[in-house]
């Protein structure tokens, strides 16, 4: 009923996680594992070349890193998708306000601003902090519909994946590849978080200059879509906000030394596009950019 992907680096990790897989799914299922150690292909070429071979209609893309908690999960995911013909990819966390200002899925700067939606626990391998619960439901709901997720673990029908394939033209890498898919598939499909299953997650993401690039790129694709708004909030006030939140993001930028002023204009350039977008609003943000200094 279900196929696994898991795009596998550490043979420790993908040991733990097909052992948890296996006791816990409850299902039938089949668990495909490429080994990435040595080609570093990116994920999105392998995730789309699995999608292809993948024997089952739902797959579940996951990370390695990763302990299934729930009994029988594998059998919650088929009623989830069974009950709803229009849901196309069910995650564990995502944002209910996906921003046209280049952001992981939680908005960082807009998190008053939309929903912010998980369930896990997490685990923090690089910082050695101590797990932590995040549980953030704020609508209480079993199942929430969201703008996108995060892609430690999502679950979608094979004929979304198929449909709406990972771009691996466009994101050669790591990163990336949850929020573009969640924004291209959810056009055609609905997005959710569902609060019935708990994972583990032992690693954090990791934020740096190579994730930036590519975040920036999918903002970029998909401006004319963006900002994806499932938490319905008053559009009147979009206009406003996404220019206040890119006037911060393009400052950081500036005193991080991240890009240069001319790859931040082609960004700002992208924003036209958007429906929240006025003529003056990208001159604007130009103007800004311009007259911008390194913060001390």
């Amino acid at each position: 009923m279900i196929s696994i992907v898991i795009c596998s680096v550490r043979p420790a990790d993908l040991s733990q996680a097909k052992s948890s897989i296996e006791a816990t799914i409850g299902v039938p299922h089949e668990i495909i594992a490429i080994d990435n150690a040595a080609a570093r292909r990116g994920i999105c070429a392998v995730y789309n070349e699995v999608t292809r071979a993948a024997r089952y209609d739902i797959i579940c893309y996951m990370h390695e890193d990763i302990e299934m908690l729930t009994p029988d999960w594998g059998q919650k995911i088929v009623e989830i998708f069974d009950e709803n013909a229009r849901l196309g990819i069910v995650g564990i966390a995502g944002g209910g306000y996906k921003s046209l200002c280049p952001s992981s899925w939680y908005n960082y700067h807009l998190q008053e601003n939309g929903g912010f939606y998980c369930n896990l626990i997490q685990g923090y391998r690089h910082s050695g902090a101590p797990d932590k619960a995040d549980l953030r439901n704020p609508r209480n709901e079993k199942l929430s519909r969201v703008a996108c997720v995060d892609g430690c673990w999502f679950c979608a029908r094979k004929e979304a994946a198929v449909r709406y394939p990972f771009d691996e033209h466009l994101l050669r890498r790591f990163h990336g590849y949850d929020l573009d898919f969640a924004i291209a598939a959810g056009q055609a499909y609905e997005v959710a978080v569902t609060f019935e299953i708990l994972l583990r997650h032992f690693s954090e993401g990791n934020f740096d200059h190579t994730w930036l690039e590519e975040i920036v790129k999918v903002h970029e694709k998909w401006s004319h879509i963006l900002p994806v708004n499932a938490d319905n909030l008053p559009e009147k006030n979009l206009k406003s906000l996404e220019r206040h939140v890119l006037t911060l993001f393009l400052q950081d930028c500036i005193n991080k030394e991240n890009f240069t002023k001319l790859q931040l204009l082609r960004l700002v350039w992208s924003t036209r596009r958007s429906r929240v977008a006025t003529l003056s609003f990208p001159f604007k943000l130009m103007i800004a950019l311009v007259r911008m200094r390194k913060s001390v």
